[in-house]
């Protein structure tokens, strides 16, 4: 199995492929579940805003390829828009000399660099306690640090911030402590899933064509915006600037620049990751237990009223493996 030249097809494909909303029947299978939006009974409405929050940025891509090349794809098609995001930067996967290559150039570009922990432990496992969490959250600052454009902001390792009421609110101290807010995600989603199905069956089939898997992606996407968006103003009583998480792999590297064309179709804009995290949302501090998911998601348990829309964990692979199945992905 070659899989360096079924890459570089792949590579040639996505480079001339047009940014144009793709249409499949990937796309209308899974369109999203309350297509009824604000934006789309008042076409006078304010755009939705949205940023780019990316992580673990990675050496190690899946289907070889390298990271210079997934480095490159992803900063330009941010720059193709003029948008700065915000990178969350996991230690363990960028502790070497490449590493602060990947890093530089993310920095040289103008996207905030924030932590996201050293080792990407769980802290809602009770394996896993403050202190060993706290030490390495202290650990990941001498990554992050050399960088101009280091941004005061954590994000918890799989969104999850605590077991326990003590466990929660003992790091919560720390993080203010230090200086730090969270860098909350608002709209949640397993594009990480939907790329590791692909890696695998790029194994098995190295010539196989990876569009399949770019239309589940987008419409994945877009699907969980209207859902998330929905329950912020629902809960909310406005919209507010939303922060996407994506993660740096090889499909994201490959299909950026659609994924941002089909968001724009969609009414959404892009704004920097600076600016999201400006709006008052981003303040607020839910008292869920276990602590987490999506920002949003954890405002609406918060109150008790959205049982009925809201399942734990918020995303995840249990969800989207029964529909990439059914679409023989």
């Amino acid at each position: 199995m070659n899989r360096r030249k079924f890459l570089d097809a792949a590579l040639k494909t996505v480079s001339a492929a047009s940014c144009a909303p793709v249409f499949t029947n990937t796309l209308s299978a899974l369109a999203p579940q309350n297509p009824t939006s604000a934006t789309s009974r008042n076409a006078n409405a304010p755009r939705p805003q949205l940023a780019i929050t990316m992580d673990d940025p990675r050496l190690n891509l899946e289907a070889n390829l390298r990271w210079p090349d997934a480095n490159s794809r992803i900063l330009r098609a941010l720059d193709s828009r003029n948008v700065r995001a915000a990178l969350f930067v996991c230690g363990m996967r960028v502790d070497e000399a490449d590493g602060a290559k990947l890093l530089s150039a993310w920095d040289q570009a103008g996207h905030q660099i924030c932590n996201h922990s050293y080792s990407h432990m769980n802290y809602c496992s009770t394996r896993t306690g403050y202190s060993d969490f706290a030490v390495d959250f202290l650990k990941n600052e001498k990554i992050i640090a050399p960088y101009h454009n280091k941004t005061l902001l954590f994000r918890y390792p799989f969104l999850k911030e605590g077991d326990t009421a003590d466990k929660r609110d003992r790091f919560r101290t720390l993080l203010k402590e230090s200086s730090y807010r969270v860098g909350h995600v608002t709209i949640d989603a397993s594009d990480w899933y939907v790329n590791q199905r692909m890696a695998d069956r790029l194994i098995k089939e190295p010539k196989f064509n990876i569009n399949p898997y770019r239309d589940y992606l987008i419409a994945h996407l877009l699907d969980r915006a209207a859902f998330y968006r929905q329950l912020a103003m629902d809960v909310l009583g406005r919209d507010i600037r939303h922060t996407l998480l994506i993660h740096y792999n090889t499909l994201n590297a490959l299909v950026l620049p659609e994924v941002m064309a089909a968001f724009e179709t969609a009414g959404w804009q892009w704004i920097d990751a600076s600016l999201a995290f400006q709006d008052e949302a981003f303040r607020l501090q839910p008292k869920t237990l276990p602590a987490g998911e999506s920002l949003v998601w954890a405002l609406a348990s918060e109150t008790g009223r959205f049982k009925d829309r809201l399942r734990y964990p918020g995303e995840d692979d249990v969800y989207e493996e029964p529909k990439m199945k059914a679409l023989g992905l």
